[in-house]
């Protein structure tokens, strides 16, 4: 599961920086990296906390969309 997530392109370093910081609540992949388009992956156990912290974020995060796999 993960969060489609949409930064500045120059932001998207510092995001992955973030989620990387906060040891295994998430990974981050880039989808489009001229777009700042990421991926967030994250876990059942840390959907809810990934979500707070991408929503506290200090740089503009515009949650795409949410992604259940099976």
């Amino acid at each position: 599961m993960y969060f489609l997530i949409r930064v500045q392109p120059k932001d998207i370093d510092f995001v992955n920086k973030i989620i990387e910081g906060y040891d295994g609540l998430g990974w981050v992949s880039t989808v489009d990296s001229a777009v700042g388009l990421l991926r967030v992956n994250v876990s059942p156990d840390t959907k809810e906390e990934v979500r707070g912290i991408l929503e506290g974020f200090p740089v503009p995060v515009a949650i795409e969309g949410f992604v259940e796999e099976e």
